[in-house]
C-alpha cells in the first residue's frame, strides 16, 4: 500500500538539516537518497504504518549522523536491505 504515501512529503529540505551548517544541502540530498531507497525497496503491499515508521526511523537515525555524508551508496543500500529484512513492528513504538 506504499502508493498511499507521498514520499515528497517526507523528504528533507536544507532548513531541516541546519545541524550540518555549510554542508546542509549535501546532507539533505543524501538523506533524501536514503529515504527514496527505503521507499523504493519496500514491497508495494507494505502496510502504510510500517512504511511510515521505517521512514521516521531513517529520519531519526540519520538526520544528524556524522557518517551521513561519508557512507557510500553501496553501504547505504546494504543498510536499507537490513532495515527492511529485520524490521519488527513491535519495536516501532520506541520511535
Amino acid at each position: 500500500m506504499k502508493h498511499l504515501i507521498d514520499i515528497h512529503v517526507v523528504l528533507s529540505t536544507v532548513d531541516d538539516m541546519d545541524h550540518w551548517e555549510e554542508q546542509a544541502e549535501d546532507a539533505s540530498e543524501r538523506l533524501n537518497t536514503l529515504l527514496h531507497m527505503v521507499y523504493d525497496a519496500a514491497d508495494d503491499d507494505i502496510p502504510v504504518p510500517r512504511l511510515e515508521n521505517q521512514l521516521q526511523h531513517v529520519w531519526e537515525n540519520w538526520r544528524e549522523d556524522s557518517y551521513l555524508l561519508d557512507i557510500d551508496l553501496v553501504d547505504l543500500r546494504d543498510w536499507v536491505d537490513h532495515l527492511l529484512a529485520t524490521w519488527d513492528d513491535d519495536d516501532s513504538h520506541d520511535l
